[in-house]
């Protein structure tokens, strides 16, 4: 499979923050911090728009200069990711259901983080799909609001 949706947990370098500048972590029963809000909606936008199929709304949320790290590659411009793993992850988010289990997300001035743990399942290309995914969205705030600047992607079997 081209691309085993959504994931990600770049390597978090283990140096620990002080508690008090620790991201809250978020489950999907619990409220979204008032400064993180906008960067998650950006995150759960880019979604929404790969499973509508939406791919103008999709590239709107990226910088130009955008990294998509996925399966050991990557794709270091919105049209490089445009003209490649972009068709295949929007085939593969309207054929899967993504259920998100476990969200930390946390602003420094115009640098938001949004790292969120998951399951996808469903059937891609005739193949039950069910992963662990892990997904690390860092976003950038300009004049034009939050956009996506790099995601790294990685999922696995459940044990």
């Amino acid at each position: 499979m081209t691309r085993l949706f959504l994931a990600a947990l770049i390597g978090l370098v283990a140096v620990p923050a002080p508690a008090h500048d620790r991201p809250a972590v978020l489950t999907v029963a619990q409220s979204v911090d008032a400064a993180t809000a906008p960067a998650i909606a950006v995150v759960d936008g880019f979604h929404a728009a790969l499973k509508s199929g939406d791919a103008d709304a999709v590239l709107a949320l990226l910088t130009e200069d955008v990294v998509v790290l996925e399966t050991g590659g990557a794709e270091r411009s919105r049209e490089e990711y445009a003209g490649h793993h972009l068709p295949a992850d929007m085939t593969f988010a309207a054929a899967t259901t993504d259920e998100v289990t476990r969200r930390a997300a946390w602003v420094e001035g115009d640098i938001a983080w949004v790292l969120t743990e998951g399951r996808t399942t469903g059937t891609f290309n005739d193949r039950p799909v069910n992963i662990l995914t892990a997904e690390t969205m860092i976003l950038h705030r300009s004049a034009d609001g939050w956009r996506i600047r790099h995601i790294h992607w990685s999922s696995r079997t459940p044990r």
